[in-house]
């Protein structure tokens, strides 16, 4: 068994994730990729993380503290993204990642976990619930225009 080693992400994190991102999407997006961790780096550190193996990151969350958004409570915390190398996926690394985020949110005080998944998205969806979670009360609402 491989030894993965979880870590909170840095800005030299991009390539790698940008990779994961191209890999499972299609599409490259590192422009998308360069804001979002920049933004990252505001919000508590212990929220986004990455998986290594052997030095190569093969896995990357990320998350948030927030509250007080659509009248939500300050004691919240938010998935934004999960992704896994897909030579690497089945291996648990999902899992860790996942663990190691609730495992930090929790120590910074918070207990319940929002995050959103496209309906159609059943591989992410059985993963979320996996991880336990249920259907919330809230509704997503959209307006095409």
């Amino acid at each position: 068994m491989e030894k993965i080693n979880i870590r909170v992400l840095t800005e030299s994190d991009l390539d790698a994730i940008v990779n994961i991102d191209t890999r499972v999407l299609g599409k490259t997006r590192r422009d998308y990729w360069k804001k979002k961790i920049e933004l990252s780096e505001t919000r508590p550190p212990m929220a986004s993380l990455v998986a290594e193996i052997d030095g190569k990151v093969v896995g990357f969350i990320l998350g948030d503290v927030s509250g007080w958004e659509f009248g939500v409570p300050d004691n919240i915390g938010w998935i934004d993204t999960i992704g896994v190398d897909p030579d690497y996926q089945n291996r648990g690394i999902g899992r860790l990642l996942f663990n190691e985020l609730i495992k930090n949110l929790n120590e910074a005080g918070v207990n319940t976990i929002y995050t959103l998944v496209d309906w159609n998205d059943w591989d992410l969806l059985q993963f979320f619930h996996a991880m336990g979670f249920t259907r919330g009360d809230m509704i997503n609402l959209e307006l095409k225009i």
